[in-house]
């Protein structure tokens, strides 16, 4: 079979071509490099507030650990801490566009398994009216200064977006943009106590495909609660100097999902420690404790299948001990199902894909609603 070889131009035309011919738009494909003209009108995310962010003394105003945190956890720990994961913008307006530019903190846009647009990009959800926050646009990111329109002729109306940003890079600057004379209302950061997500590259957002699809915000839009995500991509290993820190949170509820990064010696060693600080200062605070998910090909590989079965029993047997000693409010949730069934909910057979983060979403909602429900 004789190969075709393009020019990128001559791709281009047949990608986009191509494309056309199947009824997609090229806007699905790349997105506008250009803004219309129109005038517009910007307003900046650190003047409105964003939600999702735990602590207002912070180095740089996207951070998600406070400025004295740096030389208190380790490097790799701050250095995550930099990514502006589970934060977002709320706001209400009419207008047809919307328009964003932003600045971005790593020159890294993408990884091997994770796309730009879930790594490097925004978000946007508009509620249709019924209580449901549905998806509207992303941003294609290709560089680190992008100004670019997420949502074009949109339906008239006045409603409520929800603007999730990066999860895998860091942001330096952030603006929502509408048409001069459009209406534009930004939402402060609600006053709800949230829930408060601890974990690793899952629980960062590895490996969705946008903002809005890691499990905890696909979780904060469910259950209409604000979120905290301090997951540290290889890092969630319930070390004390970050239960410190998570300490000084006031959240609705402590979720503690690290096992993917620690095995049943730290497991051991650190579970009770952490839960035993976080109850120095919250002593009804919901802690839930969750398994650490299976791998979706363990089945061929014994030594993984017996890496859950002993860190899970060392889990159990902490929180058995837990209890014993009377400490209340804890439950626990087992990680057999997190990614489900059937094999096909991760990329790499560790980090969800979209599906896997749905999966991961329904095995956590009905165990965080009873919880929530108590208190």
């Amino acid at each position: 079979m004789k190969t075709k070889h393009y020019s990128r131009r001559q791709f281009t035309t047949h990608l986009f071509g191509g494309a056309i011919a199947m009824g997609i738009s090229p806007m699905l494909i790349a997105q506008k490099s250009t803004l219309p003209k129109e005038e517009i009108d910007w307003y900046n995310a650190k003047e409105l507030g964003i939600e999702g962010k735990g602590w207002t003394d912070t180095k740089r105003y996207f951070d998600r650990f406070p400025s004295k945190a740096e030389g208190m956890v380790r490097e790799a720990v701050w250095n995550l801490s930099r990514h502006s994961a589970g934060m977002c913008m709320r706001f209400v307006s009419d207008s047809p566009n919307i328009y964003v530019r932003y600045s971005l903190f790593l020159d890294r846009l993408a990884m091997p398994h994770m796309p730009a647009t879930g790594v490097s990009g925004l978000d946007l959800y508009a509620n249709d009216g019924n209580g449901i926050d549905r998806w509207a646009g992303v941003v294609f990111p290709d560089k680190k200064e992008i100004e670019t329109i997420i949502a074009e002729n949109l339906s008239p109306g006045s409603r409520r977006y929800t603007l999730y940003l990066p999860l895998y890079n860091g942001v330096e600057s952030l603006e929502v943009g509408v048409p001069k004379g459009e209406s534009f209302e930004a939402l402060a950061p609600r006053k709800e106590k949230p829930i408060l997500f601890y974990g690793t590259s899952i629980m960062h957002g590895a490996c969705a495909s946008r903002p809005g699809m890691a499990f905890p915000a696909i979780l904060g839009r469910r259950l209409s609660r604000p979120t905290l995500n301090l997951g540290f991509s290889g890092n969630g290993l319930m070390e004390i100097e970050v239960a410190t820190l998570l300490a000084e949170q006031d959240p609705c509820a402590y979720v503690i999902d690290c096992l993917p990064n620690m095995n049943e010696t730290t497991v051991s060693e650190r579970t009770v420690p952490l839960v035993k600080k976080l109850r120095a200062t919250h002593d009804k605070t919901p802690i839930l404790l969750v398994e650490d998910r299976s791998f979706t090909n363990s089945e061929f590989f014994p030594h993984r299948k017996t890496h859950h079965q002993k860190s899970r029993a060392a889990l159990k047997k902490a929180y058995a001990e837990l209890t014993d000693a009377g400490v209340g409010n804890l439950y626990y949730l087992d990680g057999d199902y997190l990614l489900g069934e059937d094999g096909e909910g991760a990329t790499d057979g560790s980090h969800p894909s979209d599906l896997g983060m749905l999966r991961y979403a329904d095995a956590y909602e009905p165990v965080l609603r009873a919880i929530l429900k108590q208190f």
